[in-house]
């Protein structure tokens, strides 16, 4: 079973509309083949020479080498799409539990109209009768979850016949394409992170933000949001393909997100070393271009993230006194649908510790510099999922760790049901086959907590004096 965090939604939203601009057009000629590696050279140049002359910008020795990158997929561990060999192929790899991925080298055109990328064969180019000649896909990372997947838009990715005249190129582009969705339940601040923006640069990351994104269940309100980080993806404007009904032209596309785990980028899976949790960081970091503090504050910085819907910390004034109590300075944080993604980075990439009750928001962890402390609370019968949605991804983000686990006493399903019934005493025997339905309906949406202002006050002490710790050392390195 596929991760589970947080209030999940996707209501339908109006789209927006965003059009690339026309690359400028230019040709020349490539005349190497002296030796095996110019032939090979020639090779990879030949995939690029199939769009049409004005493609032909493309190609100096970095630009060869570059495109390498993007068709030889030997960098993601045991694809069986880890080459591919000719100028007409359409590969797909399937065997993800959580997402398939397909890749085009060729000449690529968007025929928005019938939902389909075509892929046109060069006449001086053979067909691999080997590779297929049509695939589906839904560039969405939950295949397990058939419900939201027949939300996501189907990609019809066809390879042409040489017979067939190709559609005229209205935008031709000198970089190739990744088609996915912006759909699902991206609206939610988790998903937008786990199901898109990491899978994105997990896939995007080798070509150097040098590729377009196409994106299907296009919401522009979306790229509005994250668009500090999506331009750290990729240098291009997005196209709403459902709606941008002009033929772009690719040199190639790749259809579908890698996705690596919850909130993770796992290097195991990768051949070589280039990216990790922390190149992601590094990424958001020049997103944001937040000055560099000439010198840390004078205490220590909390940043409690409150809610105000359900998991409500109904003593949050109380909570936030004794944090000042024990040495910190609190910043409350509320954040909305509306808040800029810049004002919450301006908030955590400052702190020395974020603490917050298990919820979408706590995805902003991600935004906390490494050695930071993460204090999650923890409400009654939710223990499992807290962990897998951010006790493991932030320790692997480089956060130190901390959790505030709700005594019964703490939960206000104590006031609703008894303290000694079932629901309260044994969450696990409730949750049962179901757990996920229960989780979400009584210890999600129908709890709010009363932390212990003693217990609590040895949790933030133990993290205070940590913090201070840290201080000191780096004073005196």
């Amino acid at each position: 079973m596929g991760q589970r965090c947080g209030k999940q939604h996707d209501q339908p939203i109006p789209k927006g509309r965003e059009e690339s601009k026309k690359a400028k057009q230019s040709s020349l000629h490539l005349f190497f083949f002296l030796s095996l590696f110019s032939t090979l050279c020639f090779f990879f140049a030949v995939r690029f020479l199939s769009t049409s002359s004005s493609s032909l910008s493309f190609f100096g020795d970095k630009e060869i080498a570059f495109y390498n990158n993007y068709t030889s997929h030997s960098w993601h561990r045991h694809s069986p799409c880890s080459f591919l060999s000719n100028n007409s192929s359409i590969c797909c790899d399937r065997t993800s539990y959580h997402s398939d991925i397909c890749f085009m080298s060729g000449d690529v055109r968007t025929h928005s109209h019938a939902s389909s990328v075509v892929l046109y064969p060069p006449s001086n180019v053979t067909i691999n009768r080997n590779s297929s000649a049509e695939e589906k896909i839904r560039p969405y990372p939950r295949k397990w979850e058939g419900i939201i997947m027949d939300r996501i838009s189907e990609l019809r990715l066809r390879a042409a016949a040489p017979q067939d005249a190709p559609h005229p190129c209205d935008v031709r582009h000198d970089v190739p394409a990744i088609f996915f969705s912006a759909g699902g339940y991206t609206g939610n601040v988790f998903h937008a992170f786990n199901d898109a923006i990491l899978p994105l640069y997990i896939t995007s990351h080798r070509l150097r933000r040098r590729v377009v994104l196409v994106v299907l269940n296009y919401h522009h309100w979306w790229f509005i949001k994250y668009r500090e980080i999506l331009a750290g993806i990729s240098d291009y404007p997005p196209i709403d393909f459902s709606n941008n009904t002009r033929t772009h032209c690719f040199p190639g596309a790749v259809a579908g997100l890698r996705f690596h785990g919850t909130l993770a980028i796992d290097p195991a899976k990768l051949s070589d070393e280039t990216m990790s949790m922390q190149t992601f960081q590094h990424m958001l970091e020049e997103a944001y271009n937040e000055p560099k503090e000439t010198k840390p504050p004078r205490r220590p910085k909390l940043v409690v993230v409150s809610r105000g819907a359900t998991r409500v910390v109904e003593n949050e004034g109380e909570v936030v006194q004794l944090a000042r109590a024990v040495g910190f300075d609190v910043e409350v944080l509320r954040p909305t649908d509306r808040m800029p993604m810049a004002r919450v980075y301006a908030s955590l990439s400052r702190c020395d510790a974020m603490m917050g009750v298990h919820g979408a928001a706590l995805t902003h962890f991600l935004f906390m510099r490494p050695g930071a402390t993460f204090i999650q609370v923890i409400p009654l019968g939710v223990k499992n999922v807290a962990d897998t949605c951010y006790r493991d991804p932030a320790v692997r983000a480089g956060l130190r760790y901390a959790e505030y686990e709700v005594l019964p006493r703490e939960s206000s399903l104590s006031r609703k049901y008894g303290a000694d019934d079932v629901v309260v005493r044994d969450p696990e025997r409730v949750q049962g086959k179901k757990a996920w339905d229960v989780t979400k309906q009584v210890y999600l949406e129908g709890q709010n907590v009363t932390l212990d202002i003693r217990r609590l006050r040895k949790t933030l002490a133990r993290v205070f004096e940590t913090v201070v710790a840290d201080r000191r050392r780096l004073l005196n390195l």
